[in-house]
């Protein structure tokens, strides 16, 4: 078949088929796909070309490995999605440079230039779905089949995770199974003075893997913006974007350097993630509104594998949904196994919802679990007794207080209130703006303008929320790092009884953890704020060989501020108790 502006893609036409036969369940998201793709079948326009998408499975089948060395046979999920890339074309009139005859000068003339409609393809799939043997393929073929000279990337969260999608290239030209194989591999790397037939054309070098026909060159590169903007690379592989913590949107610093290129292609490949709030969530609030239709770019491909509800998790039917490589490349015993381990270990809960069944998760629960952050019905406290925790250790940023109220029945109150300045909330990414302006709505984060925030400022704002609200302060926990005039001030106003000075470190930190880790356990922590519940959900713990924990501040944007108050309260109170009486 020739171009066609009207056809149905194979492999595309007979997924949709056991899709309404009901052979193979889809969730929301890839549903809202295939709506993208019966558009684009409509669209006069957009041609589809089936002899690119049979010529790259018949190189992948003929030629590439797996990486222990097995032949490698394209799975239907690899032709649906390698489909996608290498099916679809448009064409736009464009001016073209053609040399004159006999060495005269040439002339710019006016051409209809066909061209490749997908330049960015997103796969979001669980765990164990052979992604990154997909951009190994899409990789190779580029290097190997292309004629221009390409520059081509990929890049994970780690160097040696990248190495995942290289070392079943390298198996690929050690084997060299196929009739392209063994013509680029003849001859020796160590020939550079004599014939250049007898060299090796394409090799495992240590710059990468490199084809010495065209010049071609895949390597690895770090995933950090300054490593990757400016960059030429025709194309580019991400792995791991949403499983690692990323902060930076790489996708983003490689699309500006890679459109320099004519026909660039960028698949950025990932599980699912438990890390909430980085620049992931920021690209894919951007994904929801492209699949809603909300913002129409035929250029992206989105494959978004994941379980309508949490529902599904006790349903082997359903976990097609999530991953549909299911039974060929991960077995279902494996999810048996983690959906049993979800069950009796709940702090790897999170991990296995996100990666298994691509249902993300608040926060990365390594100290309360996913159960144990969830909000109480709401009370005030009017008029009762409590103690205060101050945490101001970033004052340039983010300052905690928590108010702790012992009742009669052995469970805590918890009331807290943050300060931020205007700039820190003007600097946020789409995703945490959105997360702190709900905590700006509640009451429990106050937004101070300025660049810096002003102690006394968020001293006076403390006092008379204090007495609107009716709070009896009895006792005054502290972190002493940036609370020298807040905590002379308090003296100053409300006499020196009850100011307690908690020094940060494993020695005063581990028995009051434990003790509110109990607490939490038994929900007989009472706070009923959001901002509580994340911060609670972002706390991790240092443990050391003599199993003490201490609080640790592992990111700017992992705000436990707010928990590390509720600490300093509660050893302000176990010293106080005498107040509450």
């Amino acid at each position: 078949m020739s171009l066609s502006n009207t056809a149905v893609p194979k492999y595309y036409g007979l997924f949709r088929d056991a899709v309404i036969r009901g052979e193979i369940p889809v969730c929301k998201e890839v549903s809202m796909e295939m709506n993208r793709i019966d558009d684009l079948i409509k669209n006069p326009g957009v041609y589809y070309d089936d002899k690119k998408v049979e010529g790259w499975i018949q190189y992948c089948e003929d030629e590439l490995t797996l990486t222990d060395g097995a032949d490698l046979h394209l799975l239907d999920t690899f032709k649906l999605w390698g489909e996608q890339v290498f099916g679809w074309y448009y064409f736009v009139d464009r001016l073209v440079y053609e040399p004159g005859r006999n060495g005269n000068s040439g002339h710019y003339v006016n051409k209809t230039v066909k061209k490749r409609l997908t330049n960015k393809q997103y796969l979001i799939v669980g765990r164990g779905a052979a992604k990154s043997i997909y951009a190994s393929c899409i990789q190779s073929y580029f290097e190997n089949v292309d004629t221009t000279t390409t520059h081509q990337i990929t890049t994970a969260p780690t160097m040696k995770q990248a190495e995942e999608v290289m070392s079943p290239i390298r198996t690929a030209i050690t084997r060299a199974r196929g009739p392209l194989f063994k013509f680029l591999t003849e001859g020796s790397l160590q020939n550079t003075t004599g014939s250049k037939a007898k060299r090796m054309k394409l090799a495992a070098t240590k710059k990468g893997i490199e084809n010495f026909l065209t010049g071609s060159l895949l390597e690895i590169r770090p995933m950090s913006i300054h490593k990757l903007q400016g960059l030429r690379a025709k194309i580019a592989t991400v792995d791991e974007w949403l499983s690692g913590d990323v902060r930076e949107d790489v996708i983003g610093a490689i699309e500006q350097g890679a459109s320099k290129v004519d026909d660039y292609l960028i698949i950025a490949t990932s599980s699912e993630g438990t890390v909430r709030n980085g620049s992931g969530d920021t690209i894919k609030m951007e994904l929801m509104d492209i699949l809603k239709g909300d913002y129409i770019i035929p250029h992206v491909s989105i494959w978004w594998y994941k379980l309508d509800s949490i529902d599904e998790v006790p349903k082997p039917e359903m976990w097609l949904k999530a991953n549909p490589n299911l039974g060929h490349t991960v077995s279902y015993e494996a999810y048996q196994n983690d959906v049993e381990r979800a069950e009796k270990a709940p702090a790897a809960r999170n991990d296995i919802l996100a990666k298994r069944f691509g249902i993300p998760m608040e926060g990365y629960t390594y100290y309360f679990t996913y159960e144990e952050t969830l909000t109480h019905r709401k009370r005030d406290y009017w008029q009762m007794p409590c103690a205060l925790g101050a945490d101001l250790s970033r004052g340039d940023d983010f300052c905690a207080f928590t108010f702790l109220f012992p009742l009669s029945d052995g469970c805590m109150g918890i009331k807290t209130r943050n300060y931020i300045s205007s700039l820190t909330l003007m600097k946020l990414p789409a995703a945490m703006r959105i997360k702190y302006e709900q905590f700006i709505k509640e009451e429990s984060l106050v937004v101070l303008e300025g660049t810096v925030l002003d102690m006394m400022e968020v001293y006076d704002d403390l006092d008379s929320h204090i007495t609107a609200r009716g709070y009896d302060v009895r006792c005054f926990g502290f972190d002493p790092y940036n609370a020298k005039e807040f905590v002379e001030r308090w003296q100053n106003e409300n006499g020196p009884f009850g100011i307690e000075k908690v020094i940060q470190g494993a020695k005063t930190e581990s028995v009051p953890l434990g003790e509110l880790k109990k607490l939490s356990e038994e929900r007989m922590l009472l706070f009923d704020e959001e901002l509580m519940s994340f911060t609670m959900g972002n706390c991790i713990t240092l443990e050391d060989t003599n199993g003490n924990r201490k609080l640790m501040k592992k990111r700017y944007e992992h705000k436990i501020d707010a928990v590390a108050a509720m600490m300093d309260a509660y050893v302000a109170y176990k010293l106080n108790k005498e107040a509450f009486e």
